[in-house]
């Protein structure tokens, strides 16, 4: 039979041949694994959108937690947190609060965190920044938009305005971080950068600069300055929206 494998003279029907090693059916199975196996099969052959959130959840724990039924703690994870970014931005400690879930399971989620971060900071690092700029804010929505306490981060960057390094200079509370001016730029004259872009959250989701971020920001200014570095801007990022000082022209 044409386009067909044959067995023994016998056409072999278990197999679409258009299918390639790597992703063909796997045997029936039932419960669980017959579950597993199902989801396997579709992220494989349709990719992740053809999973929903709490699917793309159960098939990192049951990597982690072969012996358990993982859909019950997907599903008790988005409706603690609400999506999947949120389950996997979430901390130790809140994961830990969820039942089934032990340090296995969250270092499987951790590590899901870990390798989107990674991507994304692969799209800027050493790239020109400024003509990056969605890449950029791609980036540090990916790293900062679910923190909880303020984080304040430099971007320092070459004289072709490439990634350098992120560096972060200081946590705080929850609306507040300590910032010194000395401390950047000297960190700047040690990673020999001649520009940088100050970045910082507002964990209440609202990117709105108060006056002591105005304030901090020029006094970081006038420091650079003196030295030959240039601030490009300061970034402020909330929860899937961000504020340029530059472009709304506090800088």
């Amino acid at each position: 039979m044409r386009g067909k494998r044959t067995i023994n003279g016998f056409a072999d029907l278990s197999v679409p041949a258009s299918l390639s090693p790597e992703i063909r059916p796997e045997r029936p199975a039932v419960g669980v694994e017959g579950h597993r196996a199902r989801l396997r099969q579709r992220l494989l052959a349709a990719g992740p959108e053809a999973l929903g959130e709490h699917e793309l959840i159960e098939m990192v724990l049951f990597l982690a937690l072969p012996r358990r039924d993982t859909k019950p703690i997907a599903r008790d994870l988005l409706a603690r947190f609400g999506s999947f970014g949120n389950v996997i931005s979430a901390s130790v400690a809140e994961l830990l609060e969820i039942e089934g879930m032990g340090e296995a399971g969250v270092a499987a989620l951790k590590t899901v965190q870990a390798a989107g971060q990674k991507l994304a900071k692969a799209e800027v690092l050493y790239r020109p920044v400024l003509s990056n700029w969605d890449r950029l804010m791609e980036y540090l929505q990916a790293v900062l938009a679910r923190e909880k306490i303020e984080q304040f981060r430099v971007l320092f960057l070459d004289n072709r305005n490439r990634l350098l390094a992120d560096v972060p200079q200081a946590k705080g509370t929850v609306n507040h971080t300590p910032v010194y001016p000395r401390e950047v730029v000297k960190r700047a004259l040690e990673l020999h950068a001649t520009a940088m872009i100050l970045v910082h959250n507002h964990p209440s989701g609202d990117p709105s600069p108060s006056e002591d971020d105005i304030v901090m920001t020029k006094e970081i200014k006038r420091a650079a300055q003196a030295l030959s570095i240039v601030l490009h801007d300061h970034v402020i990022v909330g929860n899937g929206t961000w504020l340029s000082f530059k472009k709304a022209g506090f800088l």
